[in-house]
């Protein structure tokens, strides 16, 4: 038992172990305040800090230093310093920096699994370095889209707020025209909202009205997008000059030589 212990701690990079007592530290912590939704969060990054560890073990595929340091850093940002460390609410351009960067990621994961099958011979198919581009693109972009899916069933059915709801000033609508046309009411410089509740309370809104995570889920997605055209132009200059782009081998996972090997032998017999 000691033996795969240690094994599985020499196997984790420096970056993982670091980040693993940290939140092996923040775990105990929370859990002493009694905050055990925070200890979950805590056990969720542990076990998605072993992604990596698992696609190189059971999947045979070999993931770039920079790119295993840029997963395991976002996870650590997004579940800890992120949701238990506040730091959505505290710094304004945190939600859409992780956002950004998961286009990114996600781009590159659709772009390794396209060029991965591209170049394995049990697969006969050659795509062009267009159509992979794109394809990591359109990857990227659902996962994003069914992320924010997510969101909002989450803030719907359970009064999360995954959304980041904030305070617009102005807003158009055309459900505010007593005479039901379809021409839009327009309101300009809203500085409270008062909200009447069904016991008759109210309920002010300082600051202007409250949009309901529109804006933002239309942030996240436009920032996704970002992600993955940045990544789908460099996946795109990688495949048409093989091995002599040394920035994007930094991003790009591979399939390990002997697994290549091992399909090569499985073709050719």
């Amino acid at each position: 038992m000691k033996s795969k212990i240690k094994s599985h701690i020499k196997s984790k990079s420096i970056v993982n172990l670091i980040l693993s007592i940290i939140v092996a530290v923040v775990l105990v912590a929370r859990f002493l305040r009694g905050d055990y939704y925070s200890v979950f969060l805590c056990l969720l990054t542990l076990l998605l800090f072993n992604i990596p560890l698992f696609v190189d073990k059971k999947l045979n595929v070999s993931l770039p230093k920079e790119l295993e340091a840029i997963i395991l850093l976002f996870i650590f940002s997004a579940e800890i310093l992120g949701e238990i460390g506040s730091f959505y609410t505290h710094i304004p351009w945190w939600d859409t920096m992780l956002h950004t960067i998961n286009g990114f990621l996600m781009a590159a994961i659709g772009f390794a699994l396209i060029d991965i099958l591209n170049n394995s011979p049990k697969f006969h198919i050659n795509m062009s370095p267009m159509f992979v581009a794109f394809v990591a693109f359109c990857f990227s972009m659902t996962v994003g889209v069914v992320w924010e899916f997510f969101e909002f069933f989450m803030d719907y059915f359970t009064l999360t707020d995954m959304q980041k709801d904030r305070m617009v000033l102005d807003i158009s609508s055309v459900l505010l025209n007593p005479t039901g046309l379809n021409d839009e009411i327009i309101i300009k410089g809203i500085e409270k909202t008062t909200l009447t509740l069904a016991d008759g309370s109210t309920y002010v809104i300082e600051g202007g009205y409250l949009d309901i995570g529109i804006i933002d889920t239309m942030k996240d997605l436009f920032v996704n997008l970002i992600g993955a055209v940045v990544f789908s132009v460099i996946g795109f200059f990688y495949i048409i000059g093989r091995n002599k782009g040394v920035f994007a081998k930094k991003f790009i996972p591979q399939m390990k030589e002997k697994e290549v090997k091992r399909e090569t032998e499985t073709v050719e017999n």
